[in-house]
């Protein structure tokens, strides 16, 4: 059987391995086994969501509302936005999806850096369009222009804060780096991490409606699959142009969020205080890692997330660590696929993240 040739080149993308998926392999009992690998809120998402998604299971053999009027509400409410500026999406890694079919063919360039979300690169095989990667392992603006002047790409990915190294651009810097951009080169601006990084740092603080105000050529990117703990529900979205948003509801498919899901996500932006909470949970527990890598003389990356990334030294290996973790029910991400001796280490609770030093220490 022939399927079609671009797949040739692209690699599965591997998510953080499931418990489920640990128990069976190792024979460990669920209750032993800590999950750091997936950038989960380890704390969960508002009892006010459960509750409110509870209510509503008994409609479950009823389609979605497909007009996502109450969650569109919520969202153009917060970012002081219309609905025509607003696309959802099956987690946000639908939207880069909807962008790159939208945008991109075999005859683009796509400009991301060196290290940074894999789906960027494998939606752009999707279509065959040819990647451009930056040499710097952080986002360096002066580098991604002047690849830009050489390259002329169709799509330019910024990733702040990013996944999988945690650092984030300076919004001030972004900012000015748009305004160099012909309006013809399609840029997106991936902030699932935004909540956690604006916390910590305000100067990377990066808000749509100014996005919106000054460009014409932007995305924004957010998600309720991080900071609002609502991972399993698969809610991202995408603001932008009426015209941009537009474009990619052409390649939405019906119903393409559950009901559950809606209701959810609506429900988790009624609860800023408890994402607040999980957030400065997040950070004091971070300067445990640190004094962890400082104990180890191993580097960290600064984080504005929340997970870590610990470069390990040349006479240790971050496959062979991650997988004596693993066999002791410690799910971490080994970033060797990145091209980086670097293991990804979400920040849980305080007895998860001690649980980690504790088997770590044995190992670094």
């Amino acid at each position: 059987m022939k399927f079609n040739k671009k797949l040739e080149s692209i690699n599965t993308y591997e998510a953080g391995k499931p418990i489920e998926l640990v128990v069976r392999e190792f024979g460990i009992e669920p209750k032993d086994i800590v999950k750091l690998a997936s950038n989960e809120n380890p704390y969960g998402c508002s009892p006010k969501v459960q509750n409110a998604v509870a209510k509503i299971i008994p409609n479950m053999a009823l389609y979605p509302d497909d007009s996502m009027t109450k969650l569109k509400s919520a969202l153009t409410g917060k970012y002081a936005i219309e609905n025509e500026n607003l696309i959802i999406g099956s987690g946000s890694d639908q939207v880069i999806e909807f962008i790159m079919h939208a945008k991109a063919d075999e005859n683009s360039k796509i400009l991301i850096n060196s290290v940074t979300f894999a789906m960027y690169e494998i939606y752009a095989k999707h279509v065959g369009a040819q990647i451009i990667r930056t040499a710097s392992q952080e986002h360096d603006l002066d580098e991604f222009y002047e690849l830009y002047k050489k390259e002329n790409p169709d799509i330019i990915f910024l990733c702040t804060p990013n996944n999988p190294t945690g650092d984030a651009i300076d919004a001030q810097a972004m900012m000015e780096f748009l305004e160099k951009i012909d309006k013809d080169t399609l840029v997106v601006v991936d902030c699932a991490y935004m909540e956690y990084g604006a916390y910590k740092d305000a100067s990377k603080k990066v808000i749509p409606k100014e996005l919106l105000n000054k460009f014409e050529n932007v995305i924004y990117l957010g998600t309720f699959s991080k900071a609002y703990g609502l991972g399993g529900m698969r809610v991202g979205y995408g603001i932008s142009q009426k015209n941009i948003i537009k474009e990619l509801y052409k390649l939405r498919p019906p119903f393409n969020i559950t009901t559950l899901s809606l209701e959810a996500a609506s429900v988790a932006l009624e609860d800023e205080e408890f994402v607040n909470n999980c957030i400065a949970l997040n950070f004091d527990e971070m300067k445990r890692y640190e004094e962890f890598a400082n104990e180890k003389k191993i580097d960290i990356i600064e984080s504005y997330t929340n997970f870590v990334t610990l470069c390990l030294n040349e006479t240790q290996n971050s496959t062979k660590l991650s997988d004596a973790l693993l066999r002791q029910g410690m799910i971490v991400r080994d970033l060797s696929s990145y091209g980086m001796n670097a293991i990804r280490v979400t920040v849980g609770t305080k007895e998860q993240n001690s649980r980690f030093f504790e088997l770590a220490s044995a190992l670094i």
